[in-house]
């Protein structure tokens, strides 16, 4: 497999899984097939297009992302789907300003809550535990990426965001290394601060990036496997995002889509 669709920005958003295996956008994986040997290949997943929340009664003006969607939908999907109510505001919030945005991205609110459950489980990783504030505690922090099963990063942050002066970590729900984090951060919750801890900004980022590794295209089979590809290049990842992704859409309420 060759070299992912660069996003645009000065870095590739590298994300350690559970077991702490890098899988970055630029990473190149050979693999030999003998002529006449190999078996049909299978048919590469990806999650099927949904329609934005229904937004609440909020006035448009100066709204977080976690007041955005309709609370009745967010209790209803949350109960059906397993997804944290706390969390699913972070997610639907997300895809409801990303489409006022940039609309003809189109990433769908179960796309973002697959990748923050692949990342992180909502925020619950290792007993870490969901505030209202959005943010997570303790705070989640990958292992350090210092080579062997990783690869090697060095300290770029001076520990300020991943508490490592030695080597970077990701760091929160969605897994940013802390260059990526400088690149991609917002504040999405409205409190003044950037934080990869706090499930708002991180799933408002997570967005963003996904949309531009896209070429602002999720809406797409093609678009959706480069976004998704360039988050993590990993065909096993691929696949879990993808099934839960669409596991969500059918947990929705059947005229949402």
């Amino acid at each position: 497999m060759g070299a992912m669709r660069s996003p645009g920005k000065q870095d590739q958003r590298t994300i350690v899984g559970r077991r702490g295996a890098l899988a970055g956008a630029t990473l190149v994986i050979g693999v030999l097939v003998l002529s006449g040997c190999a078996p049909e290949p299978a048919p590469v997943p990806y999650a099927v297009p949904v329609e934005l929340p229904p937004k609440s009664d909020a006035p448009d003006g100066g709204v977080a992302n976690v007041d955005l969607a309709d609370p009745q939908w967010i209790s209803d999907v949350a109960e059906a789907s397993g997804i944290p109510e706390r969390a699913l505001r972070s997610y639907a919030g997300a895809a409801i300003r990303k489409a006022e945005l940039t609309p003809e991205c189109g990433i769908g609110w179960t796309t973002i809550a697959a990748v923050g459950f692949a990342e992180s489980d909502h925020g619950r990783h290792d007993g870490s535990k969901l505030g209202e504030d959005g943010v997570v505690t303790p705070p989640i922090f990958g292992v350090p990426l210092k080579g062997g099963e990783t690869e090697e990063i060095t300290d770029t942050d001076q520990g300020v965001i991943d508490g490592d002066p030695v080597h970077d970590r990701a760091v929160g729900p969605f897994q940013f290394i802390p260059q990526s984090w400088e690149n991609w951060g917002t504040d999405a919750s409205g409190d003044g601060v950037l934080d990869p801890q706090n499930l708002d900004d991180a799933a408002m980022a997570a967005a963003n990036y996904l949309c531009r590794a896209s070429d602002y295209d999720m809406r797409t089979e093609d678009g959706w496997l480069s976004g998704i590809r360039a988050y993590n290049s990993s065909p096993e990842y691929l696949r879990r995002v993808a099934a839960a992704a669409n596991e969500y859409a059918e947990a929705a309420p059947s005229d949402e889509g």
